[in-house]
């Protein structure tokens, strides 16, 4: 039913999902407040998700394939910016970044959307702060790794191994009118 390329972006789709999955349950259940920066990643991984979906449910051929990777391009490197921009913020002494402002809901109304993403990344005082590690490294760090992977993964599949164009195939009588 799919072929390689449509195999790996769903499992690139499904890796977002569980991704996004456990973010929420860290809040839900684990407590876990997002803060701005967290949220505008689950925001990149989510789109990042909906476009290896889409990918894996298309079937085409060597140009789509390479529109897709330029999609995967520009959702993981938002979700790599904005991760690597958490990751610095964290690695800060306690006091030297600005804060954010209010909370991302509340800029949301009070600002246009550009503005509060400025805000959010030109800020990040409370979102320097570590609730969460494994093996050592922070949930931003986490989704620095896989979003960097995640777009190897997408840009190998989507455009080394994407299958090439069939060639044109010309009818007989179609040959005829090109000799005559």
């Amino acid at each position: 039913m799919f072929d390689r390329r449509q195999t790996i972006n769903l499992l690139c789709a499904l890796a977002c999902a569980g991704m996004l999955g456990y973010a929420i349950y860290a809040e839900k259940v684990l407590g876990y407040v997002p803060c701005p920066l967290c949220m505008f990643q689950r925001v990149c991984i989510g789109a990042l998700g909906i476009v290896f979906l889409i990918a894996a449910l298309h079937r085409v051929r060597s140009a789509g394939a390479k529109f897709y990777a330029f999609l995967i391009l520009l959702a993981a490197g938002s979700a790599i910016w904005v991760s690597g921009r958490h990751v610095w913020v964290q690695s800060q002494p306690p006091g030297t970044v600005p804060a954010c402002g209010a909370p991302l809901d509340s800029l949301l109304q009070m600002f246009p959307l550009l503005e509060v993403v400025r805000k959010v990344m030109t800020g990040g005082g409370e979102c320097g702060t570590i609730d969460w590690t494994f093996l050592g490294l922070t949930m931003p760090m986490w989704v620095l790794i896989s979003s960097t992977l995640l777009l190897l993964i997408g840009l190998v599949n989507n455009v080394k191994w994407s299958p090439p164009l069939p060639p044109i195939r010309l009818a007989p009588d179609q040959i005829a009118n090109q000799r005559g």
